[in-house]
């Protein structure tokens, strides 16, 4: 597997213990329900595990508790989760995914809440800070999250390609303050930061 950290990601040696704890424990479930593209498994620290640790520059402190949905194999929300100590509330619908995310909270001793239920019918606290990584375009992942997002609260959302036509559409439903910044892992990405979210007919 091709690892590149600890260098360029500035966790301790404790969090990358944990997190290659993490990535095996993937590798081993990846082909039987399929969390990761089988392609992926060679590049899984740079293009899952870096990814997601991306967002920690940008969580705000202090958070508390926070919330990830669809969070799949893992990602962002129980990588965040290991890496910054914050107690995240991980919703996943798919069963066996969510039987993975039980598993790897237990290997990595991490504290997380698993919501094993569409983002519709999870009972959340709200939360002042909330991710997602390839789930839904824009628009309807702030459908999704706003009934969860507490005052004063942001949004962690890494984005592709169409992230400037997901805004255009975004901003005739919704106000809200945007950050933009690159992704460290790929060119083509941008993570965006919201917040000050609120409906535009409000």
């Amino acid at each position: 597997m091709n690892r590149v950290l600890p260098l360029d990601a500035g966790v301790s040696r404790e969090t990358l213990s944990r997190l290659e704890a993490f990535c095996d424990l993937l590798l081993k479930w990846n082909p039987r329900i399929n969390l990761i593209s089988r392609a992926d498994e060679a590049q899984l620290w740079q293009r899952h595990v870096l990814d997601s640790l991306a967002l920690v520059p940008l969580i705000a402190e202090p958070t508390g508790h926070a919330i990830d949905i669809g969070t799949g194999g893992g990602f962002p929300g129980l990588i965040l989760a290991i890496a910054t100590d914050v107690h995240f509330h991980l919703v996943e619908s798919d069963q066996r995914k969510s039987a993975f995310l039980r598993e790897a909270a237990r290997v990595t001793a991490t504290h997380v809440t698993l919501h094993p239920c569409r983002i519709e019918d999870a009972k959340l606290p709200p939360s002042l800070l909330i991710t997602a990584r390839a789930l839904a375009p824009l628009p309807r992942l702030l459908d999704w999250v706003f009934p969860h997002l507490a005052e004063g609260g942001i949004c962690l959302f890494p984005k592709g390609r169409t992230v400037d036509d997901e805004l255009a559409l975004a901003r005739a439903q919704w106000r809200m303050r945007v950050e933009r910044f690159p992704s460290p892992t790929d060119a083509s990405s941008t993570i965006l930061r919201l917040s000050e979210i609120a409906r535009a007919n409000t």
